[in-house]
């Protein structure tokens, strides 16, 4: 036996509340949350129907990991905020700022992809096939195993995917493409649910790995329902400024390694590059002082860390990768924050706790390799 009970919904996204609230928590509109009622089983007791599975399910450890490894991009800073590459049926989105480059990475990322002997796809609902020319063209991303298309309408490009057969696709963007399967206007709450969800499906069942654009909102957050980004495996965001060359690719999301990895790139007229070695603060303010009082900095030390505004140093993420790196890279020596413990074989780690300590450390360096030549 049922009965009936109240619940809420949002008439534009259909996220479900149990109470009523002014504004969608999901979607962020006002006003769009009704009440409705729904059966409810008395007692808590629910009629219960088993489904046989259409396969079985199986041990972990039978589970062969090969059809999940990464695949190289071949853009060495994005493989690395990655987790290694992209992995066949992943679905990833980039985040960004209109204008900051996002494009003409993911244009680089298809040339790069194709050169490795794979083909992609490239989708376009904001561009005609002329203009992505032009750009490929200028930035020499004109590979024959890259394929174009400007379609905004998603059957068309699910079309577009069954009759190229890539094994990458990138969308370009998941907030311009629609679908005559889903109500709302395009770029609405509804229609890129609808459409994310048809191209992960899509990714999921053939393989191939999905690289979407997302617009972002005034306020930094990305543009859409906030459950698309629970839908893909991995969120990017591309940002920068617009006065500076300089670009990051920040990870969020990563089902498939860190989420606190940064790339960066260098934008300019012919394209997109990797910046394989940006400096972090505390490198920075010693090169200033270094330059300032005419002390050659070692060439054996590294410097890790960020300067406050009252010059005391604090730990950055991801401290013992960027340690284990400069032991790689053959540094002898590391000026860190206070605190920093075990570093790798072959690295001295030399804390200090402000700005005054390490140019000290800096300078005694300098003289023992002085004294030492």
């Amino acid at each position: 036996m049922a009965k009936a009970r109240s619940q809420y919904r949002c008439s534009e996204c259909h996220h479900v509340t149990p109470k009523w609230v002014g504004r969608c928590p999901d979607c962020g509109t006002w006003g769009t949350v009704d009440e409705i009622a729904v059966l409810a089983a008395v007692n808590g007791s629910a009629t219960r129907r088993a489904v046989a599975p259409t396969s079985p399910a199986v041990p972990i450890s039978s589970i062969d990991p090969g059809s999940t490894r990464p695949f190289h991009t071949g853009v060495s800073e994005l493989d690395r905020v990655l987790g290694g590459g992209l992995v066949p049926g992943s679905v990833t989105l980039l985040a960004g700022d209109p204008g900051v480059g996002k494009s003409t990475l993911l244009l680089e990322v298809a040339h790069r992809w194709a050169q490795a002997g794979k083909r992609a796809l490239y989708l376009s609902g904001e561009e005609s096939a002329g203009q992505i020319r032009l750009r490929a063209e200028r930035t020499r991303c004109t590979h024959d195993e890259v394929y174009l298309a400007a379609e905004s309408d998603l059957q068309m490009a699910l079309g577009h995917i069954d009759a190229v057969r890539p094994s990458l696709v990138v969308v370009d963007s998941v907030q311009t493409m629609s679908t005559t399967e889903a109500d709302g206007v395009t770029g609405g709450v509804t229609q890129v649910r609808a459409v994310t969800t048809a191209l992960t499906m899509t990714a999921k069942t053939s393989g191939v790995a999905m690289l979407l654009v997302g617009h972002v909102t005034k306020d930094g957050a990305i543009a859409g329902p906030r459950s698309l980004e629970h839908l893909v495996d991995v969120v990017l965001h591309f940002e920068g400024d617009r006065n500076s060359a300089l670009r990051m690719v920040r990870g969020v999301k990563n089902r498939f390694g860190a989420a606190d990895e940064v790339g960066c790139f260098l934008l300019h007229d012919n394209g997109i590059e990797c910046v394989a070695d940006p400096s972090s603060d505390l490198a920075v303010a010693l090169a200033i002082a270094s330059a300032y009082t005419d002390l050659p900095m070692p060439a054996n030390a590294v410097a890790i860390g960020e300067v406050g505004l009252a010059g005391d140093l604090r730990r950055v993420s991801g401290m013992d990768r960027r340690l284990s790196e400069a032991a790689r890279l053959g540094f002898g020596c590391a000026v860190v924050p206070a605190g920093v413990m075990a570093p790798p074989a072959g690295l001295r780690a030399l804390p200090a706790d402000n700005i005054q300590t390490a140019l000290r450390v800096v300078r005694e360096i300098s003289q023992t390799d002085a004294g030492r030549s």
